[in-house]
């Protein structure tokens, strides 16, 4: 397989990794988001842990963005 032809699977993969791990995220804020909404209205003093493991899952999408931009590097 030539270099060229390279090329397109390395950006479908920087793509399907951004996919992924935006799909991940999405599951993974639905999950804690839930709960912390729940903890905060039965104790208001959560509000400050709850906003923190809310930012959590954000490192996710993170990661996948450093792993595209990996990808697309190689094929610059």
């Amino acid at each position: 397989m030539a270099a060229e032809d390279q090329f397109g699977l390395i950006a479908l993969s920087a793509g399907i990794t951004m996919a992924g791990t935006g799909i991940a995220t999405a599951w993974a804020e639905k999950v804690v988001g839930g709960a912390t909404v729940g903890a905060i209205a039965e104790n208001p003093k959560l509000f400050g842990r709850g906003i923190a493991l809310m930012v959590l899952p954000e490192t996710i999408v993170i990661f996948g963005l450093v792993v595209a931009f990996s990808l697309i590097g190689k094929i610059a």
